[in-house]
């Protein structure tokens, strides 16, 4: 059986975006796969959290995972934080890192435009990134195209630690959504939906009420004409909605382009709206269950200690060929 091992961040809401591109397809794989799945908190503070946002985010996410269906009794769903293995061979990844990668990853370049000042720790993360995925000896890494970069990293790293002190990892592989991988903001189809973008308009998140999706929906910007037509060159906004359709409501591009063919832009929005909020409501019923009964806790202290079983194998063998003196 395959180990998947992947992790959302803590910060700002989770959206449809995440939903689609990540927790449907967690909770699709823990049926054929030993999975692994983190909230990264640690990745989370490399750019300023406030301490009570912080827990009070981390906890929402790991109970967002059990309201979307991850099973805890088929997969281990866990804080990074809990685990101590992530930071350890995080700073042991670092040792092997050369600045020059550090520099060309795009997400860096991204984040740190304009800044005056940015953390050392925003510049390292990649490291620390590759040392979650190897602690596990991860075969399948679940990534949107915006991580890319980092899993090329991890296998890059992976490979100058095995050539160095012998065959230790396992070389992860990329698992990308046929669709549904990239869902982009509501405001402007050229850039990603992102839980970051100060324009709450701009994205839906997975606990917003359905008239605050209604309304989002509703204000969602549309391409000129009133086809509504599949063509992300010319109806970039429009392509974006039949691919948000498409999702929730588990039709093909064609379908839907036949089902509002002649009707335009009025009943086919009509229609995704109550779609997406039929989707929803379950899930943050569910998601008000998990937070009442307080069982997140157990479920996150099975987790870190299934999770600190594996991590901590690797991090002594990694340890002892790396040449560190055993504690006695």
């Amino acid at each position: 059986m395959k180990r998947v091992l992947s992790g959302i961040q803590p910060s700002g809401q989770l959206t449809i975006g995440n939903y689609i591109g990540a927790l449907r397809n967690f909770t699709k794989m823990q049926h054929d796969h030993r999975c692994y799945f983190m909230v990264v908190d640690l990745h989370a503070i490399t750019v300023p959290q406030e301490p009570e946002a912080l827990r009070e985010q981390t906890e929402s996410v790991a109970a967002l995972y059990l309201a979307a269906g991850i099973d805890p009794d088929k997969a281990s769903i866990f804080l990074q934080s809990h685990v101590s293995a992530h930071a350890e061979l995080g700073w042991l990844m670092t040792t092997l890192t050369y600045m020059g990668e550090l520099e060309r990853m795009t997400q860096f370049k991204d984040k740190s435009a304009g800044k005056d000042s940015v953390g050392a720790g925003l510049f390292t993360y990649p490291s620390l990134m590759a040392a979650d995925i190897l602690l596990y000896n991860a075969d399948l890494i679940p990534v949107g195209d915006d991580q890319k970069q980092h899993l090329e990293l991890t296998r890059d790293l992976a490979n100058r630690f095995n050539n160095r002190f012998g065959d230790t990892f396992t070389m992860p592989q990329p698992y990308m959504p046929e669709v549904g991988a990239r869902i982009m903001s509501l405001d402007d189809a050229s850039k990603k939906m992102s839980k970051s973008n100060p324009n709450a308009g701009s994205y839906i998140a997975l606990l917003d009420e359905p008239d605050v999706i209604r309304k989002k929906l509703s204000r969602a910007v549309t391409d000129s004409g009133r086809e509504v037509k599949f063509d992300p060159a010319s109806k970039p906004e429009v392509s974006n909605l039949i691919s948000i359709y498409s999702q929730f409501a588990d039709l093909s591009v064609r379908e839907i382009e036949a089902k509002y063919e002649g009707q335009g832009y009025g009943p086919f929005k009509k229609d995704l709206t109550e779609q997406v909020v039929a989707v929803l409501e379950p899930l943050q019923q569910r998601y008000r269950e998990v937070r009442s009964s307080g069982v997140i806790y157990d479920v996150l202290r099975k987790g870190a200690e299934e999770a600190a079983e594996v991590a901590d194998a690797t991090l002594r063998e990694v340890k002892q060929r790396m040449g560190f003196l055993p504690r006695r």
